[in-house]
């Protein structure tokens, strides 16, 4: 099943109101986004080039500390849906519950795919799946762990799009060894996700044929020459990963009041366990605030970091709400 947070839509056409009267905690997007340069009249007008492509990846390169070879994409997702097209349909294992779009992009592209519980149980597989740090649940695994799969497998895909604030646990000094894949998403940790921007780095002649598979201006633009920008300003990485540290605690510390229970996350979201996750979706909603369950459990839900302090008040206040007690949520 191809769920997503995000749905604003349909948030509203059972709740009632407008886009812009919800306040969106259904993603991992942060809210408190990089300030977007301004942008020279011809990133608009004329077809991407090559020098701001290169800019863009030499940005890339030093913020990710890599000297592999990589492809830039209009965001992870576009990296996902080209993997399964490296290589003739076979077994894929993914390590779950995850995003379900490895999955099924699997699944679109003709590959059997089994999800499985351990690093372990990946070996055998064609090509395994690890998210990391996971997502929804936040499950991490140290790199050493993960290049020791390589031998056992046809190839390691690592998606690390929520891995910004914890660099040490990131592939992507390693990128560049046979069978070794590994995913970067620009939009969710900078706060940007409609430019559509993300990386998907790997040994030469894999990233030689998924460029050959994304074709020409892969990449818009405004992403191009934006994602320099910020890719560049580490000061902003610095400060803001000290900020979501802090504020994943204060999330935290709401959510304990509300009668909920840390059931894991990141700097980007957090996973709570409540008696009855529709129920505790629909209580929010009915404050216009827009939150993630997952069909494979009916206890678990997900909330995004809220951006400025009025909406950390808006979401306090809502499941703080007099008259709406923890136990009524049952």
């Amino acid at each position: 099943m191809r769920d997503h947070g995000g749905n604003l839509d349909a948030a509203a056409a059972l709740f009632g109101g407008a886009p812009d009267d919800w306040l969106d905690l259904s993603t991992g997007i942060n809210r408190r986004p990089y300030p977007m340069p301004a942008l020279p009249a011809r990133a608009l007008t004329a077809l991407p080039d090559a020098a701001a492509l290169a800019a863009l990846t030499q940005a890339a390169r030093t913020a990710y500390r890599t000297a592999a070879p990589m492809l830039a994409v209009a965001g992870a997702q576009a990296a996902i849906q080209l993997v399964p097209r490296l290589a003739a349909p076979g077994m894929a294992r993914v390590l779950g519950p995850t995003y379900n779009e490895h999955a099924a992009s699997l699944r679109a592209a003709g590959w059997r795919v089994e999800e499985v519980a351990d690093l372990p149980a990946l070996a055998g597989a064609d090509l395994a799946v690890v998210v990391n740090p996971n997502n929804p649940d936040g499950r991490r695994h140290e790199p050493d762990a993960l290049k020791a799969l390589l031998p056992r497998v046809g190839r390691l895909l690592v998606d690390e799009s929520f891995a910004d604030p914890v660099p040490a646990l990131s592939l992507t000094p390693e990128a560049g060894l046979p069978g070794l894949l590994v995913l970067r998403s620009f939009g969710k940790f900078y706060g940007l996700a409609g430019l559509r921007l993300g990386f998907v780095l790997g040994s030469p002649a894999d990233i030689d044929r998924l460029t050959g598979l994304a074709g020409p201006w892969a990449v818009s633009g405004p992403a191009l020459v934006a994602g320099a920008v910020a890719l560049a300003d580490r000061a902003w990485v610095r400060d803001t990963t000290a900020r979501l540290e802090a504020e994943t605690l204060r999330l935290d510390a709401i959510a304990a009041r509300a009668g909920w229970t840390l059931a894991g996350g990141a700097h980007l979201f957090r996973l709570y366990a409540t008696p009855d996750a529709t129920a505790a979706q629909d209580h929010l909603a009915r404050a216009r605030i827009w939150s993630r369950i997952f069909p494979w459990s009916d206890r678990l839900i997900r909330l995004g970091l809220p951006g400025e302090e009025p909406e950390w008040h808006r979401l306090d206040s809502a499941l703080q709400a007099s008259g709406t007690p923890p136990e009524k949520l049952r």
